[in-house]
């Protein structure tokens, strides 16, 4: 056993932690392998929080974890606010432990002179960020550990905007956490009379604002029969998604009753993660048995949202995230555009790792597009910067995350679950489905067909492994994918982008991040980086064709399916 290891276990030992850590770190000296991984490192606190397996050990996530993460954000607050009283919003998800690791955070930031507004109980995310801005706070966290499988929790900071911590309150905030090097730096000594209890009457509001964002009213009114399948995958959707399809004016919202129950362990999936077909198992079947015309579903924390629309077989069929995100920009950008409530100053946000569809969209519509790092934080920070200069319509990203208006400054599915619903009564009243409207969308600008790869390396082992690969893919690039030659390589690591047939390097004014982009001469791209919460490293493949009749969609979707395959076996992913 490493000796540097057992020394940093055996302070856990000690009487600065409860009984029951104690026990449970005695049981891990019988396994070494345990024990490495429980202690080998410190839980990171990244740029966007904390993200662990649950257990004791410095690199788990536990009460103590968490409250030496806060209290290096404490501190850092003070710095930033010095000499006027702060405040903070704290809320939490379904997760196991999440009501406790919320009451850690909002006992330590009481305890060291905080105001705390904290929920009461379970909410969305996308409400945390709302409520710091209505309550005017200088920070938020949010207990959640998104999608993750159920051995996981999380902690998400957040600023005085309501967006997740950006440059440079993340590596301030980072410095500051490190500083916290022993529970003896910590401030349990919870205050209650700082600690101010809200619930309802903040969901009120928030959902009324979301209502404003709503385009078609008398619309939604014609069809508001419409069959909507809707699960929470046990999650934090279960109360205000159906609650705001009913404000919106929807009647016919189906549940699938196993799935409304709020349980940690996800007990009817395998994972919470409406990306993966088997969330939506349930729920499909409970469309085929209701013959609805629309199924959604929502992660845990109910920042994201995963559909499946009836194609023209009347079957079900899944949309990845890049499909919703390309129906509901064209419908928001085509009807604000016909009701003339364009100014020439709005703006739509996608990630440099969502379709090239969303460009063309809102270059059809004359709207201003900004191309950002993936992470919804990213899109935030450009609605902070064009604050009073520009209006923000919408955003989104591939991983099925997608804003709607300012009122959130994250990625939203409550809003978005209200305007899909939106977009398919509209497409209902041209005598049309979803799947009709996307197949129109293709024939205006192309077929975007995009794949997302997720290849897990766990452990220590695996994060070394994934190191490795993103060098060897930076130090060689493939000269060719799919018989197509590569023209050039944006490396945001380097922050520059290398035009492959004449040498020129072009700066790229991003933020640095260890993410690869490769184009190819045909027009795919493919994109290769480490995830930034999850022990993976993630592909996106995006291939584009012409469709000039709706009528040839499979076959020209087969040929990019065949594409892919190439890829694939080119790059030894298979």
């Amino acid at each position: 056993m490493n000796t540097e290891i057992k020394k940093r276990a055996e302070i856990w030992l000690g009487a600065d932690f409860d009984e029951e850590t104690r026990t449970q770190v005695e049981k891990l000296f019988g396994n070494a392998k345990e024990l490495t991984e429980s202690f080998y490192t410190n839980l990171e606190f990244g740029t966007g929080g904390l993200r662990g397996i649950m257990g004791v050990g410095t690199n788990r996530m536990n009460r103590y974890t968490v409250g030496m993460a806060t209290q290096g954000l404490v501190n850092y607050l003070k710095q930033e606010f010095p000499n006027e009283p702060l405040s903070a919003v704290v809320a939490y998800d379904c997760r196991n432990n999440s009501p406790l690791f919320a009451d850690v955070v909002a006992g330590v930031f009481s305890a060291n002179g905080i105001k705390v507004y904290l929920f009461s109980s379970l909410r969305p995310t996308p409400e945390l960020s709302f409520a710091v801005r209505y309550f005017k706070c200088n920070t938020g966290v949010m207990i959640t550990a998104s999608h993750n499988p159920k051995e996981y929790n999380g902690y998400k900071a957040y600023w005085n905007d309501g967006g997740q911590v950006t440059s440079p309150h993340d590596v301030n905030i980072i410095k500051e956490v490190n500083k916290i090097t022993s529970v003896k730096d910590v401030n349990f000594e919870s205050n209650p009379e700082l600690i101010v209890e809200i619930g309802e009457e903040v969901d009120k509001i928030y959902l009324e604002k979301l209502k404003t964002l709503s385009i078609s009213g008398d619309i939604i009114e014609k069809h508001n029969d419409i069959k909507i399948v809707y699960t929470p995958l046990h999650g934090t959707g279960v109360k205000l998604v159906p609650e705001f399809l009913q404000l919106l004016g929807f009647k016919n919202i189906i549940h699938v009753p196993e799935q409304d129950v709020n349980d940690g362990n996800f007990p009817t999936v395998v994972s919470p993660n409406p990306e993966e077909s088997e969330a939506l198992t349930m729920a499909l079947q409970k469309a085929q048995d209701e013959q609805a015309d629309l199924v959604m579903a929502t992660d845990p924390d109910a920042d994201r949202v995963g559909i499946a629309v009836r194609n023209n077989r009347g079957e079900l069929q899944l949309l990845n995230g890049n499909q919703t995100a390309s129906l509901l920009t064209y419908y928001i950008l085509s009807n604000l555009s016909r009701q003339q409530k364009f100014t020439g100053k709005e703006y739509v946000v996608k990630t440099i790792v969502t379709t090239g569809l969303l460009d063309k969209i809102a270059a059809r519509f004359g709207v201003e597009i900004f191309d950002v790092l993936t992470g919804f934080k990213y899109i935030a920070a450009v609605i902070r910067e064009n604050e009073g200069k520009k209006t923000f319509i919408c955003g989104g990203e591939e991983s099925y995350g997608f804003l709607i208006g300012d009122y959130v400054r994250d990625k939203d599915a409550v809003v978005s679950c209200g305007m899909v619903a939106e977009v398919a009564a509209w497409a209902k009243e041209q005598g049309k489905s979803l799947y009709d409207l996307l197949l129109d969308i293709y024939c205006e600008f192309g077929i975007y067909q995009a794949q997302l790869l997720s290849v897990t390396k766990k452990g220590k082992e695996g994060l070394e492994e994934i190191r490795s690969m993103m060098e060897n893919y930076r130090n060689n690039p493939p000269k060719e994918i799919a018989g197509s030659r590569v023209i050039a390589v944006n490396d945001y690591l380097m922050q520059q982008r290398t035009e492959l047939y004449d040498g020129k390097i072009i700066p790229i004014n991003q933020p640095k991040s260890n993410v690869l982009k490769f184009f190819t001469q045909d027009g795919a791209v493919v994109s290769v980086r480490p995830s930034g919460t999850e022990p993976k490293i993630k592909y996106y493949f995006e291939m584009r064709a012409d469709l000039t009749n709706k009528t040839d969609y499979e076959k020209v979707s087969a040929s990019l399916d065949e594409k892919y395959k190439i890829i694939l076996a080119q790059l030894n992913l298979k």
